[in-house]
Order: C-alpha cells, then sequence, then structure tokens
C-alpha cells in the first residue's frame, strides 16, 4: 500500500470514527451530515468496473471485481435485480482506497457467473444465492466480511447474517430487513400495494417467461426507470449493466426467484431446515446501517417496520435529494460513508 493510501485510509477512517463517537447509540434521521466525512464521491464518476476475475465457489464458476489491499478488512458488495456490479463502479474504488479489500461479486444468473454443472437446477430461491456467497468467502480465504447490499443484495446479506453470523461482521442494507418466507408471499397485500408487484404476477405466467425472455433489455430499463423515478440516467449508464442481463442462466434464475416467493415453485430440499429457521423472521444480531432513499419506487417497507428486527448496533440513514432504488449508485458517497461507519463499530 502507498504512503498516500495509508494516509488517505487514516484521514477517513479517523473522521468516521469521531461520528460512530458522536452517533454509536443514535438513531440517524439524515444522512446529510454525514457527507462532509468523506472526500466527493461522484455518482457516474466511473464507467468501468474491472477487471472481472473468475474463481471456482461452490455451485459456480463465479465472476467477481476485486479492488484494494489483499490485507485490507474485507468487504462484499451486492447487487440486486434488475442491476449488476456496476452499481458499485463509484462505490469499490472509494473503498478500496480508503484501505478496504473489496469483492463485487456477479450474482448466480448474471455477467460472467456460470453454473459448473448444467444438471444444477436453476433455483433463485434466495437462500441459495446467500449460499453461493459463503462459497464464493470459502473460495476466497475470507473468514468474515462487512456485508453491503441493496435489493437482492439486501436481502442476500440479511440471510447470511442470520444463517452464518459468524462470516459476518457488520452490514449496510438498503431498505432494512428483507428476509421473507414462502407462506409470507401467499398473504395477499393491499391493493396498492399489489399493484407495486405487478411484474411478480407477470412472472408467475408463462407468457410473462416468454416476454422477459424476448424483451429483458427494456423491461429491465423499465424497472429502472419506475424503481428510481428522479435518476436521470443516460443509455450508456444502463446499457453498461443491460450486458449483464445475456448470462444464459438469467431468465430462469429470475422467473424461478419470483414464482418461489408466491409458492408455485418449488425450492431445494437441502435448504428445507434453513428455510424454517428464516420464516421465524430472526432478529439480526450484527452492527448494521439501514438506508433508504427518499424517492424509491420499489417495494420496500417503510424503517418503523423494520427497526426492531436489529438487536446489535443499529442505525437508519434516510437519504434526500431524490435517491431512488440504487441506492449505491445514485448515491455512492453516502453509501460508501456507511460501509466505513459500520466497519468501525
Amino acid at each position: 500500500m502507498t504512503q498516500s493510501i495509508n494516509q488517505q485510509r487514516r484521514r477517513f477512517l479517523g473522521i468516521a470514527g469521531g461520528i460512530l463517537a458522536a452517533s454509536r447509540l443514535g438513531f440517524i434521521g439524515s444522512a446529510s451530515a454525514q457527507s462532509a466525512a468523506l472526500p466527493t464521491v461522484k455518482a457516474g464518476g466511473h464507467t468501468t468496473i474491472g477487471p472481472v476475475k473468475q474463481i471456482n465457489a461452490g455451485l459456480l464458476d463465479t465472476g467477481y471485481v476485486e479492488m484494494g489491499p489483499a490485507s485490507g478488512p474485507a468487504v462484499i458488495l451486492l447487487h440486486g435485480w434488475p442491476y449488476d456490479i456496476y452499481s458499485y463502479a463509484d462505490v469499490a474504488p472509494a473503498l478500496a482506497e480508503a484501505g478496504y479489500r473489496v469483492i463485487v461479486p456477479h450474482l448466480r444468473g448474471y455477467g460472467t457467473t456460470r453454473f459448473l454443472s448444467s444438471d444444477t437446477m436453476r433455483s433463485g430461491q434466495p437462500v441459495t444465492v446467500a449460499a453461493d456467497i459463503i462459497a464464493l468467502m470459502d473460495a476466497l480465504k475470507i473468514e468474515k466480511a462487512v456485508l453491503g447490499g441493496y435489493d437482492w443484495g439486501a436481502r442476500t446479506a440479511n440471510i447470511m447474517a442470520v444463517l452464518w453470523p459468524e462470516r459476518c461482521k457488520a452490514m449496510v442494507s438498503v431498505s432494512g430487513y428483507l428476509i421473507g418466507s414462502q407462506a409470507a408471499g401467499k398473504v395477499p397485500l393491499p391493493p396498492k400495494a399489489e399493484l407495486q408487484w405487478w411484474y411478480q404476477f407477470y412472472f408467475a405466467t408463462e407468457r410473462g417467461r416468454e416476454g422477459y425472455a424476448k424483451n429483458r433489455h427494456d423491461f429491465n430499463k423499465l424497472i429502472w426507470q419506475l424503481a428510481s423515478p428522479q435518476w436521470k440516467f443516460d443509455d450508456a449508464t444502463y446499457d453498461r449493466s443491460a450486458g449483464a442481463f445475456e448470462n444464459p442462466d438469467h431468465v430462469d434464475i429470475v422467473i424461478h426467484n419470483y414464482r418461489w416467493r408466491l409458492g408455485i415453485a418449488e425450492g431445494e430440499a437441502k435448504y428445507d431446515a434453513f428455510e424454517k429457521t428464516l420464516a421465524q423472521a430472526p432478529v439480526i444480531a450484527i452492527p448494521t446501517i439501514t438506508m433508504e432513499g427518499d424517492a424509491n419506487g420499489a417495494p420496500h417497507p417503510e424503517p418503523a417496520a423494520y427497526a426492531k428486527k436489529f438487536s446489535g448496533h443499529y442505525e437508519h440513514r434516510q437519504l434526500p435529494g431524490g435517491i431512488g432504488h440504487n441506492l449505491p449508485q445514485e448515491a455512492p458517497q453516502a453509501f460508501v460513508q456507511a460501509i466505513i461507519d459500520v466497519s468501525k463499530v
């Protein structure tokens, strides 16, 4: 590590430590006070992320980006649907510059990640995605990591924190507590809430599968627009991520995920015991910062609904300024700050 990086890291972590000392037991209602702690991390400042490496991990040949010193504290950043590793194009370099070993994997069904066997079930069951990340940690010889994620990535981090807490140092979870179950997914919601899940019902049909397979580029662009209505991304930004959806297993993984949630697709029997645990909506004990943008157009719970689901150090940060669902890409500075803060608890 160079002297300049050492100096930068000391400055970053010294400031973050001061913030935590002042707010360790508090509930942060706004992230605006955090922005001065870091040099500017500009949204859209990086148009590349890579190089992408490959490693055999569990059932997968996993594609991932690694940045920062190999000896630094590990941070694993998990993307959602329909997004990819570019959600962290600005976050990852900033954390690497601060001295962290940053890992950003393509989830199963995205980018360069491939199944090692054609016989493996193309499951999108959330617990399988979490098991993939544990396998990746094993392959990379990472004993414990700070987790950061949104959408599928936040759900994956939540599940890991419950089932494998010894592997999780801390977590930043956008939209809070996202652990669900098939039983919960069968419960009808109020009409306005059901309307937000229109794509889940579309995917429950064979027409939906065929439509998604045929039109995934435009379909996912529409999801971006609906989920982040005030994010003025350009075509180039979207197209950089859209390449990840051409993965040969992408449609199968996405369709199975949403059908499993409705209870109309079977999961994998080997995870039944885990599912029984998760169905109890267990409390998460690792240090956690939850975040939410003020313009998230995707279905998400209110912060007050999940605050008691975290029993360790806990803070919530509400972001102003039209921040939508893809929070790390839309507000990278706030996300970087949260990772640094929670890692020092």
